[in-house]
């Protein structure tokens, strides 16, 4: 693998080249989005505050989820990799909200505009863990096309399952799904937070699965912590789906309630 990428005198992380990029794409994904939803948003502006929030917020989630190699080791914090998923999407949830209220627009809204940027730049983020080899592969395998890292950040001479390239094609068939999604309700603004209740459910699943064959110590009823916390946004996708249709069927039943219509055929 490559875990630095020299030009001259420069040394560059491969880790961090993939991350600009996936910022890159989502950026010019996002301004699309926020256009063809007419939302008055400076896609930029969005883009840096998530991309900077979550770098913070994965460090931080890193933290609580080791505190004592925090105590142990504090600089751990500062190393170029140890980054984590879900560290990031709550620290954007955050900023997401924020950023509802400064632009005064609805926040299932702009959740909904940044789910499929979301998701693929997590997949080509996945990409420069693939390279970097920063110890995010999975367990050993004999398949075809298992891959051993005898360069990464993390080395390995054993051939093991390459899990950054499996996100990174789930990702990339989630973001797809998306933002086919995302166009077929423009016109449906009752199913405002759809498309971010089906990022939540499907990255939930996809992480969740992965993760039986990566090396993350098991926890909590035999689950890793990531797990856990992909039960989570599942859960949280599976109540906020619900309640969009909740609110999608109810102007159907307010109107059969007005006209007294009991849709009996004539």
């Amino acid at each position: 693998m490559l875990p630095f990428i020299s030009i001259g005198p420069f040394q560059f992380a491969s880790y961090g080249i993939l991350l600009v990029t996936g910022l890159f794409v989502g950026y010019y994904l996002l301004r699309a989005d926020l256009a063809r939803r007419q939302l008055n948003i400076n896609p930029l502006v969005v883009v840096l505050a998530i991309g900077l929030s979550g770098l913070l917020g994965s460090k931080l989630y890193l933290a609580i989820e080791n505190p004592a190699q925090l105590l142990a080791d504090p600089g751990f914090l500062l190393n170029r990799s140890g980054y984590t998923f879900y560290g990031a999407v709550i620290s954007g949830v955050l900023v997401v909200l924020v950023l509802a209220r400064i632009y005064r627009v609805r926040s299932l809204s702009i959740f909904d505009a940044v789910s499929a940027e979301a998701a693929i730049g997590y997949g080509i983020g996945r990409l420069g863990c693939l390279l970097a080899g920063d110890g995010d592969y999975g367990t050993a395998t004999s398949l075809p096309w298992g891959m051993s890292f005898p360069n990464g950040l993390v080395p390995t001479l054993e051939r093991v399952h390459p899990t950054p390239l499996y996100e990174f094609f789930a990702a990339a068939i989630i973001a797809l799904y998306l933002w086919r999604l995302g166009a077929r309700r423009l016109s449906a603004p009752d199913f405002a937070g759809e498309v971010f209740a089906r990022y939540l459910l499907l990255t939930g699943v996809a992480r969740f699965l992965v993760e039986f064959i990566r090396l993350n110590p098991p926890g909590l009823w035999g689950l890793s912590n990531a797990q856990q916390v992909a039960l989570m946004s599942i859960s949280a996708g599976v109540i906020l789906q619900t309640v969009v249709w909740l609110r999608h069927r109810t102007p159907a039943v307010h109107s059969i309630a007005e006209t007294g219509t009991t849709g009996n055929i004539q």
